[in-house]
């Protein structure tokens, strides 16, 4: 099994996702638009693995070691070499569209393409690769170096081969697998995006307020983190832009968006990232 991978996107989960593979061992390129970004994307990981080393998680040799294996980019040619690349770019069609015709362009036929997208038709993205049985969905949780799972979606076209490489890539990774069928939102996002919206439901409804909706789901249903403050650390843009799949997709009015969601995500009050949500960050 080769041990160096591609990742194009540099954001949260893109980072995320190049530092598990040189934890692992791999030697990373790390893909954006601008080396700007790509260097910022390599800025956090090692923001990471610092956290981690002051946990006693990673010694400081082996935090150097793995930011060491990791080469920043903003040059599509440098996933030429790569036997598996994975994308992470926002989640949109039209873009994911543009990041496979760049990379299968450039890529040995051979090259397996995994699509980290978190609800978009896996069978459909393989359509725009000349090599679909190659096209995999691979769905990482973030923050990808702590979540342990990984959602394994086969398209209608992936081979049995491809499925089964990715399988062992992810588990090199230290992930743990779970193959799911190629619906809108697989599963954990079928079952969790609801949940968040009906939790901004009873915040727009003036049923409690954010922080006791987040303390009933953590106290009464044992959840780690509620599902507002979880919708801040996803970014409401993201979660908006699931929801809206879903409703489109499975054509069930049990996915339509809250009108508040919408109201902050046009605000720019994305959560985490944009430092206001549903709470506001430092």
């Amino acid at each position: 099994m080769s041990s160096k991978i591609a990742v194009v996107g540099s954001g949260t989960m893109g980072s995320g996702i190049a530092q598990v593979a040189a934890q692992a061992g791999c030697e990373v390129v790390l893909i954006d638009t601008t080396l700007e970004r790509s260097e910022g994307g390599l800025n956090k990981i090692e923001s990471s693995l610092k956290r981690l080393a002051e946990k006693g998680k990673v010694s400081a040799d082996d935090a150097t070691a793995i930011v060491d294996r990791i080469t920043a980019s903003a040059d599509y040619t440098d996933v030429a070499d790569s036997p598996l690349v994975i994308e992470a770019v926002f989640e949109d069609q039209d873009t994911k569209r543009s990041v496979i015709e760049a990379v299968s362009a450039l890529t040995d036929p051979a090259s397996v393409f995994a699509t980290n997208t978190s609800s978009i038709s896996i069978t459909k993205l393989a359509s725009f690769h000349p090599h679909p049985d190659k096209v995999v969905g691979m769905h990482f949780f973030n923050p990808v170096p702590l979540m342990p799972l990984v959602e394994l979606i086969r398209a209608e076209q992936s081979s049995p081969e491809t499925v089964e490489y990715v399988r062992g890539m992810a588990e090199l990774f230290g992930k743990t697998v779970v193959e799911v069928a190629d619906v809108p939102g697989f599963v954990a996002n079928r079952v969790l995006m609801p949940m968040i919206n009906e939790a901004i439901l009873c915040l727009e409804g003036s049923v409690a307020s954010a922080e006791a909706i987040d303390q009933t789901l953590k106290l009464g249903a044992n959840h780690p983190m509620g599902p507002l403050a979880l919708a801040d650390l996803i970014g409401l843009d993201v979660v908006l832009n699931i929801i809206e799949v879903l409703h489109r997709d499975l054509g069930d009015d049990k996915y339509r968006p809250a009108i508040l969601l919408k109201r902050m995500v046009a605000a720019g009050k994305l959560g985490r990232k944009s430092g206001e949500g549903f709470y506001v960050y430092g």
